[in-house]
């Protein structure tokens, strides 16, 4: 069948376009121009070249499609107003959603293809419990990618191919190299590619300019005044540097209001949430599991899932309360739903639930928010 792939430049798509070669497709290489100074960490002319020269090695056609416009509108602009309005996106799982697999896909389709596979590290298996396809974590459970993956649905996941989920990265890398594969070694790119030097504080205002940034006051939970700041896009849940208060007790970001430009801040104990409430929720099978139903949830990439159980569906909203005070949770990050391996769906984080112990202690404005 043939199988379009996107090529980034890096080991991972390479090896997977590798893979997808040996197992007799008819392949098309595609690499996708996104970020429009090209100063990010991928997405390069450099990158570009890269991918050409594993396609040629390959012995398969490769395109460059300019993406810069769609990026800029799915991507870009929401990562900014994000910001400023107090919350912090995550504009790789964006990306995902409205550009590697929707765009792409229709892109994709119009080149006969009936497959994408991507170089992720994830894999598309059967769920024992709904009988339908679901997207089940890597083999190596360190370069896991389904966090980012959460919003495939079960359609999605009928026309896509992960052919490196089953691999480690040494593995990789290994067959990589068997191939003569130029990127076999290339070091990897861990920033937000579209973010030059990783400073995303600096990119907001430069796209958004003086007059959108929202300076305001940092205050304790009691509401005293404790300092102000330049902006809101400079704070994030949970952050301890960069705060601008001097000395003193050590001091967390607990909460950022955008609309006030208020940045609350406490001491290690108040780092803690009951639970979560997420919007434009996914689900995998088609169908959110029954209310109490068991999770382990991920609210970031790297962190430890929380075990969790699902309280209530409304729409694609969905509330989830921790077995036990779980972390904070950050609005604008997405929480992913987990059965074990197998992720049950997930959605954008709209706002925590309050752990009952800040409640009682005369936490208002947590209170008051919600």
């Amino acid at each position: 069948m043939r199988v379009v792939v996107a090529m980034s430049g890096g080991v991972d798509s390479a090896v997977a376009a590798a893979r997808c070669v040996a197992d007799g497709h008819d392949v098309i290489g595609l690499s996708l121009r996104l970020a429009r100074d090209g100063t990010g960490g991928c997405c390069s002319l450099d990158d570009f070249a890269d991918a050409r020269a594993v396609a040629d090695r390959l012995g398969i056609p490769h395109y460059v499609f300019d993406f810069r416009d769609a990026f800029e509108r799915a991507v870009v602009r929401p990562f900014v107003a994000e910001y400023l309005a107090g919350r912090t996106p995550n504009p790789c799982a964006l990306c995902n959603q409205h550009v590697k697999f929707d765009l792409l896909w229709r892109r994709a389709r119009e080149l006969g293809a009936v497959r994408l596979a991507t170089g992720h590290y994830a894999r598309i298996t059967i769920d024992e419990v709904t009988g339908r396809l679901a997207l089940r974590t890597a083999v190596d459970t360190a370069k896991d990618q389904t966090y980012f993956l959460f919003a495939l649905d079960h359609a999605a996941l009928g026309r896509t191919l992960f052919p490196v989920g089953e691999l480690t990265k040494r593995e990789v890398r290994a067959q990589a190299r068997a191939l003569g594969l130029s990127v076999a070694d290339k070091p990897e790119s861990m920033e937000v590619c579209f973010v030059p030097a990783g400073d995303a504080a600096g990119f907001v205002e430069r796209h958004a300019g003086a007059g959108a940034l929202r300076p305001g006051r940092v205050v304790d939970d009691d509401g005293r005044l404790l300092g102000t700041h330049a902006g809101v896009h400079r704070f994030t849940v949970g952050q301890r540097r960069g705060l601008g208060l001097g000395g003193g007790p050590r001091r967390y970001v607990r909460a950022v209001d955008g609309a006030t430009g208020t940045v609350t801040v406490g001491g290690p104990e108040s780092l803690v949430a009951a639970g979560l409430v997420t919007h434009g929720t996914v689900w995998t099978s088609g169908a959110p599991p029954a209310p109490g139903a068991r999770l382990s949830v991920r609210i970031r990439h790297r962190h430890r899932p929380v075990e969790a159980s699902l309280a209530s569906v409304a729409g694609d909203a969905a509330e989830v309360r921790f077995l036990e005070p779980g972390p904070l949770v950050t609005p604008g990050q997405a929480a992913v739903f987990y059965r074990g391996e197998i992720v049950v769906g997930g959605g954008w984080i709209a706002h925590e639930l309050a752990a009952a112990s800040r409640v009682a202690s005369g936490d208002r404005s947590c209170a008051e928010a919600r």
